[in-house]
């Protein structure tokens, strides 16, 4: 990373763009397709022409996934990258050739590198999320979101975070309530 930094604009470009082709022509080699959202990651399972669902073997569990037709090697099985929801986790067999994956992220803060641990790892920080609505969020990522980006305003005006200021009230309030102590040395951290 620190050599990454010292190349100039047209260098991280070009760097840039050859790392996406090599991550793309790694994750073609996969026996699958997988797209993620901070929540959730579906992976694509591609099966036989007429397989039906009693001729497959899906497992998913905290942190592991397999897929299998019965009585053949597993088409993908290993660790996955980070643990899932396996009561929120489903699979599904669309148009009797495809096994649609939903796996739901235990962690929902994070981007996974891979599916699983042993498949080639994409770039997470190059990663570009779709945009979304502050009213898309819930209740409390919601709150969480516009805390986040009051403090980063106050800050970039040098001004006091949400958290300094409830500290200063904290310390005003209990001024006032003891006049008779004196604060003006005291050093607040």
């Amino acid at each position: 990373m620190d050599d990454y930094d010292k190349l100039t604009p047209e260098q991280r470009e070009q760097k840039d763009k050859e790392d996406r082709e090599r991550e793309r022509q790694e994750q073609a080699t996969l026996p699958y397709e997988w797209t993620q959202t901070l929540v959730d990651v579906d992976v694509n399972v591609p099966v036989p022409p007429g397989t039906r669902g009693r001729d497959l073997v899906v497992e998913i569990k905290k942190k592991r996934l397999s897929v299998g037709l019965k009585g053949q090697p597993k088409i993908l099985e290993g660790e996955l990258c980070k643990d899932v929801k396996v009561d929120d986790s489903t699979w599904t067999l669309e148009d009797n050739k495809l096994v649609l994956i939903h796996l739901e992220k235990v962690n929902k803060q994070n981007w996974w590198e891979n599916v699983l641990t042993h498949h080639p790892k994409i770039d997470t920080t190059k990663i570009v999320p779709e945009n979304s609505k502050l009213g898309d969020l819930d209740g409390e990522t919601r709150g969480m979101v516009e805390k986040m980006m009051y403090d980063n305003q106050q800050k970039q005006m040098g001004k006091p975070t949400s958290d300094e200021q409830k500290k200063m009230e904290a310390l005003k309030k209990f001024q006032d309530a003891h006049p008779e102590m004196d604060f003006s040395n005291a050093k607040i951290s």
